[in-house]
């Protein structure tokens, strides 16, 4: 199937009139980082970049929201990403404070964010705007995480021999400990060494779904390609 753009402001806040209600430790709730500099693209912003008809942010949430739409137990959607960047109508925002300060720090204001919307969900998914199919690995994310060892802090992307942390599952608790150690934030810190602390399993995702647009080159080619 290929990616939906989203053409129209369509909620991304919990599932309403769902049959039943899924335990709190299965609910996922999803931070999308879509923040940074887009040096790589001229200083472009990277979330409203438009390709194959839509902006990149917007092909992730349209793509969230078609799991929702297949009974997938997703919660509140949360998007990393400065003022100047539209969000459709109950999606979350956050950003670190002060700016640029690092997906890290960003993981981190999005779970402050998400703690003040209620009962918290269980699992963070991790999304990134410029891997615009990346929602596509959620059900095999979760799929590997309840396969999990107990005593696992989550699963994540395998692209060839790199472990791809920001494309994952991760319990709450153990995330928020990584990106925040008692409670304060970290600030330009990177990924691996934050989020390589913790126990992970790296699963091999489907072709294209780790796909990061660093550059126009890259979006063009992906702009064309046929979807997945």
């Amino acid at each position: 199937m290929p990616d939906q753009p989203a053409d129209h402001a369509a909620s991304l806040g919990p599932a309403a009139g769902a049959t039943g209600t899924p335990d709190e430790s299965d609910v996922v709730d999803v931070v999308v980082l879509a923040g940074g500099t887009g040096r790589r693209l001229g200083g472009a912003v990277k979330p409203d970049v438009v390709a194959r008809g839509a902006r990149l942010l917007d092909h992730v949430l349209a793509g969230l929201e078609q799991l929702r739409d297949r009974g997938l137990p997703l919660g509140h959607v949360c998007v990393i990403a400065p003022a100047e960047v539209d969000l459709p109508t109950g999606v979350l925002r956050a950003l670190e404070d002060p700016p640029l300060g690092g997906p890290v720090a960003g993981i981190a204001a999005g779970l402050e964010r998400l703690d003040r919307c209620g009962p918290a969900a269980g699992l963070i998914g991790l999304l990134t705007c410029d891997a615009p199919s990346s929602w596509r690995a959620l059900p095999d994310l979760i799929e590997a995480l309840h396969q999990s060892q107990p005593g696992a802090d989550g699963v994540c992307a395998l692209d060839g021999d790199h472990v791809q942390h920001l494309l994952g599952l991760y319990h709450r608790r153990a995330l928020a400990a990584a990106v925040a150690p008692d409670g304060v934030p970290l600030r330009d810190t990177a990924v691996r060494r934050s989020l390589g602390r913790l126990r992970i399993t790296a699963i091999p995702v489907p072709h294209g779904v780790v796909r990061d647009l660093d550059t126009w080159a890259e979006v063009r080619a992906w702009d064309t390609d046929t979807p997945e």
